[in-house]
């Protein structure tokens, strides 16, 4: 009885329907809304064999969390600890749904599409259904693809929209209550243009080079790993805003061959030319070639790793090789970590 009264304080709608106590039907209040449901439990009233019903607005909204229903029946001693743990989880399932998203005002709609036609609908990538995130595409001076994402708010265009992008720097845009999309798709070129020549030394390490990783960079990447020799490569850390400056600079491979380089490396440095390109100032004060991407394949330059037997693992690439000069084997450095 004790139990009775404690649900009904709990869910005064929520109602037995037989003197057993096996049936209840009614409604559970959330966020001020009221969700009709029916709970039926077995004879012996183990709440994880009970069966719950519900309307399919109830149901669709809970489609995602009825894994963890699932374990509250178990979990839960007795009927009130179970309804107590079913009103958090719909109270945390419509707060994550849109079921309660009041309308946008109409003059959001109707600024947003005047300002997509102001900025032309060839420059639309991507419109959601809500017409609340919105992805741009440009093209800088080189004629390379960019894409910029934008998520609006109901206070458009009083209040800026958050903007993604695929840089290297950081993008802040900046806004007046009269501004519009045009306005940020201009201040997205404007940032292209100042990242032209970090984008043109990438792309000729790309080009000229064996880049080992990243295996598939963004625009965003700032650093390339560069084959140099069979298990032997630099890693440089470019700067964005001054990528013609000397960069960081991190070889890898057996010391027998890369103190010779660390050593040039540091005896030329003087010779840096900033009007010369990055690659070809690495060449000089290395006195190196790079291998050729028309003459050598990425495979000359990838050997497994001797324990794993894999050049990938979990991402990484084999980065610690062996000092003997006649072994040369690369290793992934967790592999030899799990061998000591």
């Amino acid at each position: 009885m004790a139990g009775r009264e404690s649900l009904l304080r709990l869910c005064p709608l929520l109602l037995p329907q037989n003197r057993d106590g096996t049936a209840y039907e009614g409604f559970v209040s959330a966020q001020g809304r009221d969700f009709h449901i029916r709970i039926l439990l077995p004879t012996d009233s183990q709440l994880k064999n009970a069966r719950i019903e519900c309307s399919w607005h109830l149901k669709k909204i809970l489609h995602g969390y009825r894994h963890v229903l699932k374990q509250r029946l178990h979990s839960c001693p007795d009927l009130v600890s179970f309804v107590v743990e079913l009103k958090t989880v719909l109270e945390i399932a419509l707060k994550n749904t849109q079921e309660l998203r009041v309308p946008w005002p109409p003059e959001y709609y109707s600024c947003l599409v005047r300002d997509l036609e102001t900025l032309g609908w060839n420059k639309v990538v991507y419109v959601d259904t809500g017409l609340t995130t919105i992805k741009l595409k440009a093209e800088d001076s080189r004629d390379r693809q960019h894409l910029i994402t934008l998520k609006l708010n109901a206070k458009y265009p009083a209040e800026p929209p958050d903007c993604v992008v695929d840089l290297p720097v950081q993008f802040a845009i900046s806004w007046m209550p009269q501004d519009s999309l045009v306005a940020v798709h201009n201040q997205f070129l404007v940032a292209l243009e100042s990242l032209k020549e970090f984008w043109d030394t990438m792309d000729e390490i790309d080009g000229k080079t064996w880049v080992l990783e990243p295996e598939n960079p963004t625009r965003c990447a700032t650093s390339r790993r560069i084959a140099i020799g069979s298990n032997v490569s630099v890693s440089v850390e470019v700067d964005p805003r001054h990528p013609k400056m000397l960069p960081e600079c991190y070889f890898l491979g057996a010391d027998h061959v890369v103190n010779p380089l660390r050593t040039k490396l540091n005896n030329n440095m003087h010779l840096w030319d900033p009007e010369v390109g990055l690659l070809q100032n690495l060449k000089d004060l290395l006195e190196i070639d790079f291998p050729s991407r028309a003459e050598l394949e990425k495979i000359d330059f990838t050997r497994d790793c001797g324990i794993c037997y894999s050049y990938r693992l979990n991402g990484t690439t084999p980065d610690q090789v062996c000092d003997e000069p006649r072994c040369g084997q690369p290793f992934h450095q967790a592999c030899l970590y799990e061998v000591k």
